[in-house]
């Protein structure tokens, strides 16, 4: 079999290794945020096009993702939220070093900026998600098949370390690492954007070594920062998959260190690979968001342009032609 990969020459033809299994988890995240965002998930994974979803358990619509999840058996985990919105831990909703001067977590920016002039106090950063993993449980009766970060900040300096502490005594085994491989040559995505993306990259590189220390796994490539909203196509999702792939395979390891795989085996492989997305329909204000109403990314035309790339059958037909079988973090091996 050939796949698709980009090099400084451009768009080429290489052989994918014939005995290589790939498993795709393709999380819905956001879960929860709004019965627009909601719907949208809901539908992608009904078409095929989802496999797993991440719940934010402050989000506006929260008690509708639950339902929604249990009566289509909609794999879920937890999106660890200290960035947007209300906490859900009483005793931090007023006075708290997670809120800002408004009484709302810092924000994407905000937090990491509070971090840097250390200003959290990371016993509440603990208390906070502690509180998340217990009200994900009460809604949904078990414990999240795995948990990770919105806006990536459970791999942020300091923060990563009380995240990992946290997994570890519930005993959440999977997490994501945003390390995406071939990032640097995406010269599509704005500067601004790319700069962020390059320091959530070095965060997660750091992460890695204080991941294994507490028995945390994640799978072995990691997709969806180039894919992202506006930039998410079929040919770049295809493309980010391939050049993934022939990165990892040329290696003869996993892209990142300590992820789920224990190394290339030439005989027999199974390669998994999370594809990180945020489908749905657009927020309508003041509905939506996790406490202070949606913000403009939520509103965004690009949700639903990911939804419809996303339900696309023709990326459902590449993936049966690439072997690549969809799956969710419950379904690897622990």
């Amino acid at each position: 079999m050939l796949v698709l990969h980009q090099d400084g020459s451009g768009w080429g033809w290489l052989p994918m290794m014939p005995k290589a299994t790939v498993k795709l988890i393709v999380t819905g995240d956001d879960f929860g945020y709004c019965p627009r965002r909601n719907q949208g998930i809901v539908e992608c994974f009904l078409a095929g096009a989802v496999s797993n979803v991440s719940l934010l358990v402050n989000g506006s619509a929260v008690s509708d993702a639950v339902q929604l999840a249990k009566r289509h058996r909609i794999p879920i985990g937890l999106h660890a939220n200290l960035s947007e919105g209300s906490p859900v831990c009483p005793a931090l909703k007023e006075k708290s070093s997670l809120l800002n001067a408004d009484g709302f977590l810092h924000g994407k920016m905000g937090i990491r900026a509070a971090l840097a002039e250390g200003c959290l106090n990371l016993s509440e950063v603990k208390q906070e998600l502690t509180a998340q993993v217990e009200l994900f449980r009460e809604l949904t009766g078990h414990l999240p098949f795995h948990m990770d970060g919105h806006q990536h900040v459970h791999v942020l300096p300091e923060i990563r370390h009380i995240f990992a502490q946290v997994l570890e005594e519930y005993g959440i085994t999977y997490t994501r690492i945003p390390i995406e491989p071939d990032l640097p040559r995406c010269d599509w995505i704005d500067p601004p954007l790319m700069a962020f993306y390059r320091s959530v990259e070095k965060d997660s590189l750091d992460t890695v070594d204080v991941f294994r220390k507490h028995h945390i796994r994640w799978p072995d490539i990691y997709i969806g920062l180039s894919t992202m909203g506006k930039n998410m196509s079929l040919v770049k999702i295809l493309g980010a998959i391939d050049n993934a792939m022939a990165a990892y395979l040329a290696e003869e390891k996993p892209a990142v260190p300590g992820s789920s795989s224990l190394g290339y085996d030439p005989e027999v492989k199974t390669i998994t690979i999370e594809l990180m997305t945020h489908p749905g329909y657009p927020s309508v204000p003041p509905v939506g968001g996790c406490g202070e109403g949606p913000d403009d990314f939520s509103q965004s035309w690009e949700r639903l342009h990911e939804l419809e790339t996303l339900k696309n059958p023709e990326l459902q037909r590449h993936y049966k032609a690439r072997n690549i079988e969809l799956c969710a973090f419950q379904h690897l091996e622990m």
